[in-house]
């Protein structure tokens, strides 16, 4: 796959050079009843199931590879240059990245193919998926990844450098959003071998992925910290660039349209537009405001469970907060199918989120068997209590997904969990244990009466310190190896186990801390990446996706595709209407305070004395003339400082440009077009 570069649409009054940087404003006229701008970029693509002689060969220049064929030849590249384990930082020295890193850059690096970068990330995917025979080859396995990573990050730098503005904005997020099939012209007997579970029929893009997930996936964080990842990361957050996702099963699919990844222009979109739902930024305001309606439903139906007693009252607010509760439910369980729970797992309130299903779950199943054979709630309602701190907990991480206590919190709570069943695991043993020698050698009673609940209790209070009651009756088991189990499980437990734990998570929130911006910017990343939906689920708030189920399900294998998503966009624009209607003046009102304030900082250029820098302000507002950057070149050579900086290396191959030769010449013609951008 790769991009074919066509002239730009011509810019409007809104557009300047001031706001080239920036997303919000890359934003030009035209595109279709959504706002949605013609794409800048034409992607082409090679047939499905057909080779190509020149791409199966060294290409050309300016030639295309198949993902397929780009995948292999990138896992040859990195298994011949690497050979010994490096870490990141041994990577990125000097010498490895002048004899190793930059000539792989240049000679992967095609201005024209935009799926380079994906087949990177999944070739890092590959190296890091654990396998039983290549154990003994992990570590060299993981520095082939970290070496992917890091190409991926150059390359992708190299795109930004290369196609700045709005044209890079739309080539950048096409490299990052865009979906890639990895069999693309394989050979049959590889696509024969694929999965074959039930897929949705998506118009020809079905089977595909994102360099973005598989990025979430392998936790490429240096990738995505990148200036340019994060260009794209923050417009599709704000809904500048709009795309339609893909997903592994939609509960509800309604892909009549297929809107490629294009930049949104909210001055030419219809004032209902329901596309806007799945704005991640906007999305997440949606959500936090289900949740809230949830919340409160939750208060009153346990407060007024719990001072008043009243049955019919309790009904009333029941009632109505199971019929939200079960929307908000299927709600999630369908975010979970979207994207797959690996990466909905990095979502940091993700683990509250199953707590609070699985406690509704049991909530529901003791309420209906209490229906049927009672008339009360003594049961079900103190279970649903026990909801109370995983909600309120749930709206701390929601209203500040940006802390990084928070961030640590969640990766501490993976290592928690799984050290903490581990040690039940082998504890239990012990367990066990008492309770054998209680009914083979027990002592009076003790034989008869103790159970399994009661020595639970005893080593339980042991373990946290609070009670010695089992250390007491230890000899009443047996009067040796009785006193022996006891005394070596308070060992295990308050120092080994404690010591381990601590330990652990001391570690893993220090690595949380020492890379902090990365981790904050990952979990934006993830955020965004999970904001944007498929699914026309999600277009209905709970409990009305409940109705949507019952209804637009069955419909739609009665009517047609165009007539489904006419229905489907009607009924979704008439639910969400008043929403709608605030988002459509909103980003409207927007993009015209924008014009306001860009015009006023352009009036203020003409008058550059009024700053005490301005003087200094003119001297780098433009590139210098050609014959002042030749007289530089003379007397400073770029190639020759960045080969003394590195030392002694070895030369490239003969058939690999120079690195520093290309980095000088790259950036000459970013100077040229930057003086041709001013002097426009």
């Amino acid at each position: 796959m790769g991009v074919e570069l066509r002239d730009p649409s011509p810019r409007s009054s809104f557009d300047d050079d001031d706001d080239a940087d920036d997303p919000e404003a890359a934003l030009n006229p035209g595109g279709d009843d959504d706002g949605t701008v013609a794409p800048i970029f034409r992607l082409r693509r090679l047939p499905q199931g057909r080779h190509d002689a020149q791409s199966a060969s060294s290409p050309a220049e300016g030639s295309v590879m198949s993902v397929y064929v780009m995948m292999h030849r990138i896992r040859r590249l990195v298994m011949a240059a690497i050979d010994d384990t490096y870490t990141l930082d041994e990577l990125r020295a000097p010498h490895m990245d002048h004899q190793v890193v930059r000539p792989l850059v240049d000679r992967l690096y095609n201005p024209r193919d935009a799926a380079i970068v994906y087949c990177l990330v999944a070739n890092r995917v590959q190296f890091l998926r654990p396998r039983s025979r290549e154990a003994l080859h992990q570590g060299l396995n993981e520095s082939r990844a970290a070496l992917c990573e890091l190409l991926a990050t150059r390359i992708l730098r190299r795109f930004h450098e290369d196609h700045p503005g709005r044209s890079g904005l739309l080539l950048l997020a096409n490299i990052l959003v865009s979906g890639f099939d990895p069999c693309d012209t394989a050979p049959e007997s590889v696509r024969s071998r694929r999965p074959q579970w039930a897929i949705q029929e998506r118009g020809g893009h079905e089977r595909k992925l994102t360099a973005l997930e598989l990025a979430i996936i392998s936790e490429s964080k240096m990738l995505i910290k990148s200036p340019a990842c994060q260009l794209v990361v923050d417009a599709v957050y704000k809904g500048v660039v709009v795309y339609t996702p893909m997903s592994f099963v939609d509960f509800l699919p309604d892909h009549y349209k297929y809107h490629p990844v294009s930049l949104y222009e909210p001055r030419r979109a219809a004032i209902l537009n329901h596309r806007r739902l799945i704005v991640p930024q906007l999305r997440n305001l949606i959500e936090l405001m289900h949740f809230i309606i949830l919340l409160l439903l939750y208060m009153l139906t346990v407060a007024h469970y719990g001072f008043g007693n009243d049955l019919d009252g309790v009904r009333i607010y029941e009632t109505v907060f199971n019929i939200f509760a079960a929307g908000w439910v299927l709600e999630q369980f369908a975010a979970v199918v979207e994207h797959g729970w690996e990466v909905h797992a990095q979502n940091l309130w993700s683990f509250l989120d199953v707590t609070f299903v699985v406690i509704y779950a049991a909530y529901a199943l003791v309420r209906a068997i209490e229906l049927l054979f009672t008339n009360d709630a003594y049961f079900a309602l103190p279970i649903l209590c026990t909801a109370a701190p995983v909600l309120l907990t749930r709206i701390a991480f929601t209203l500040m997904p940006d802390n990084i206590v928070f961030i640590a919190l969640h990766a501490m709570m993976r290592d928690f969990t799984r050290l903490t069943f581990i040690a039940l695991w082998c504890f239990a043993g012990f367990v066990m244990a008492l309770l054998f020698l209680a009914r083979t050698s027990g002592e009076g009673s003790l034989n008869v009466g103790v159970t399994w609940a009661t020595i639970t209790k005893w080593l339980l209070w042991i373990w946290f310190g609070l009670d010695g009651t089992g250390i007491e009756r230890a000899a009443d088991f047996h009067l040796l190896l009785g006193p022996m189990l006891i005394i070596t499980f308070a060992f295990l437990g308050n120092t080994l186990f404690l010591t381990i734990l601590v330990a652990i998570l001391t570690n893993t929130f220090s690595k949380i801390i020492s890379n902090e911006a990365a981790e904050i910017q990952f979990r934006r990343a993830v955020l965004t990446f999970q904001g944007v939906k498929s699914d026309a689920i999600f277009s209905y708030p709970p409990p009305f996706n409940i109705a949507a189920m019952m209804i637009l399900l069955p419909l739609k294998f009665l009517v047609g595709p165009l007539v489904f998503h006419q229905i489907n966009v009607a009924i979704i624009r008439v639910i969400n209407a008043p929403i709608l209607l605030l988002i459509g003046l909103w980003e409207r009102r927007r993009v015209w305070a924008r014009r306001s304030k860009s015009s006023r900082l352009r009036s203020w250029r003409f008058f550059p004395g009024l700053s005490p820098h301005g003087d200094i302000q003119v001297v780098f507002s433009a590139e210098p003339p050609p014959e002042v950057m030749d007289a530089l070149e003379q007397m400073d050579a770029l190639h020759e400082v960045a080969i003394r900086d590195h030392g002694p290396t070895v030369p490239p191959p003969k058939d690999l440009p120079s690195p520093a030769s290309s980095s000088v010449r790259r950036r000459r013609t970013s100077n040229s077009s930057s003086i041709r951008r001013f002097e426009a």
